[in-house]
């Protein structure tokens, strides 16, 4: 019988084809990718393996190294090692931007460092505080360009009027060179630093380290300003060195009490909704809102306290109109016997108080001063009504059109820096400042900034929300304490900052979430 089964035919591969050569490339990036998965899989607390490490189990097996006390590592294991500390710092980098908001905090504390030597000119200071702002924008700026964050579209609408506002005013000046770093630091404070913390903040996480750096900072230079006047190591007022200043001594006199009082109220907005924190937020609250009141009382700044007042009383009748006249009652209350315990502490306040009132009919040399400087600053306007002198011309100008009435200087005396002579370089005032040196199209912009995010408060209103409530609060003191004074020193990247919170919470979304926490744009 004759067997028709078909051969088995077997085909072998050509030995350049049986194997096919490794890129070397290739067999490391699988390795890397390897490494990381076992290096995420150990931080669980999982065992996982590297590509090519064979664990031993037991040092017997080990061979000789074992018995000098070494483990033995091929150079394949060194370069897995490698990879994976190259992938871990690879890691790490990738989670810095997820809370950008610590950048901000940080530049948020960074103020609070004692600014040193004017470096380019009167007038223009570079601080810790701008410098860590500088690292804000551009942190804001390279997320921007790679889509990472978006801008609000109301942000167009707030600062594209400033920023072309700035270039006429700076292109149209009587002194070009001169107004240049007047721009910069408007472009800074104005535009620049706000926009970049409204690119950075983008949650209530967010609003909440920020918010909670602002306190840090505040309460920090209320107990050294409180020990400042206690020890006689704070500013010259009379012949005491009693005026708490902070960290800012008394060539910034107003500084701490601007600090203090931002932090004031942002702890003022939590203090409300601090019932239903738990058992120990509201002490907690009162005790801190106690320190700043007293820091803010021994400062001795009259406009910090009227912004103060009209901003905490706004503030307490949005919330509650029962609660506010609480409020206000318990302070009258406590305000009266802390004066009592003050000593002579007291006597200053009250008669610093005294002047607040008389500051019309017999204002002292201070607030004549401050009137001069207003009037001066109208006059300008007035012979140029359109783009003004220029960025940083109020200066050049304020001679011709002031009256002889005007002091030459302002004096300051501290333990630290000594009698210092300071000249009048601005109207005391941010709106006249503006008109000024900027003309009616400055005002203007400035304005528009300001409506617009009052705009944005207005529209996404809460008094629920503990954030909303503290912008709020910001927006009015910053409004009322433009009225007598403006922009300078240290304290020029901290309000540029605040300014960025409150159009943060205007332009976005940030209502308690029902949910997980989100942020819807405008």
């Amino acid at each position: 019988m004759t067997d028709h089964t078909p051969p088995t035919v077997t085909y072998s591969k050509p030995p350049e084809l049986a194997r096919a050569p490794e890129v070397p490339r290739a067999r490391e990036a699988v390795e890397a990718g390897e490494v990381i998965e076992a290096a995420e899989a150990n931080g669980r607390g999982e065992v996982a393996e590297a590509p090519g490490v064979t664990p031993t189990s037991d040092t017997s097996e080990a061979g000789p190294a074992a018995s000098t006390g070494e483990t033995p590592r091929s150079p394949k294991a060194v370069k897995v090692t490698s990879l994976a500390k190259a992938a871990g710092l690879a890691k790490a980098v990738r989670r810095v931007p997820r809370r950008p908001s610590w950048l901000v905090a940080g530049a948020v504390l960074s103020v609070g460092i004692p600014p040193g030597a004017e470096a380019f000119g009167p007038g223009v200071q570079v601080t810790a505080g701008d410098i860590a702002s500088v690292l804000l924008v551009v942190v804001a700026a390279s997320l921007l360009v790679t889509r990472r964050v978006e801008m609000p579209r109301a942000a167009l609408a707030a600062f594209g009027p400033l920023i072309a506002a700035l270039g006429v005013s700076t292109v149209c000046s009587t002194d070009v060179a001169s107004s240049l770093p007047g721009f910069v630091r408007s472009l800074q404070i104005f535009v620049l630093v706000p926009l970049a913390v409204v690119l950075l903040v983008r949650d209530r996480r967010d609003l909440a380290i920020v918010c909670s750096s602002v306190l840090a900072l505040g309460l920090g230079e209320a107990v050294y300003g409180i020990w400042q006047s206690a020890t006689g190591n704070g500013a010259s007022m009379g012949e005491h060195n009693m005026r708490a200043v902070g960290t800012f001594g008394a060539v910034d006199v107003m500084a701490m009490s601007i600090v203090v009082g931002i932090a004031f109220l942002v702890l003022t907005a939590f203090a409300l909704k601090a019932p239903g924190r738990g058992i120990a937020a509201v002490p907690a609250a009162l005790a801190g809102l106690g320190v700043l009141a007293v820091a803010l009382a021994l400062a001795l700044s009259r406009g910090t306290w009227l912004a103060l007042g009209a901003a905490a009383v706004l503030t307490l009748v949005i919330f509650n109109r029962w609660t506010a006249v609480k409020v206000l009652i318990c302070c009258a209350a406590l305000v009266l016997v802390t004066l009592a315990g003050m000593g002579g502490g007291s006597q200053a306040v009250v008669e610093r108080g005294k002047s607040m009132a008389g500051s019309i009919s017999d204002p002292d040399r201070s607030v004549e001063d401050r009137y001069n400087l207003w009037g001066a600053a109208v006059r300008i306007w007035q012979d140029h009504p359109v783009t003004g002198v220029g960025v940083k011309n109020f200066p050049a100008y304020r001679d011709t059109y002031a009256g002889i009435e005007l002091s030459s200087g302002s004096e300051t005396a501290d333990p630290v820096n000594g009698y210092v002579r300071q000249p009048l370089l601005s109207p005391h005032n941010e709106y006249l400042l503006f008109l000024s040196e900027q003309g009616v199209a400055g005002l203007a912009a400035l304005v528009a900034l300001l409506a617009v995010i009052v705009a944005g408060l207005w529209t996404r209103r809460d008094a629920g929300d503990p954030f909303w409530l503290a912008s709020v609060a910001l927006t009015a003191f910053l409004l009322v304490n433009f009225l007598y004074a403006d922009l300078g020193g240290p304290t020029c990247a901290f309000i540029a900052i605040v300014l960025g919170v409150v159009a943060a919470r205007a332009f976005g979304d940030f209502a308690p979430a029902k949910g997980a926490p989100g942020r819807a744009r405008a």
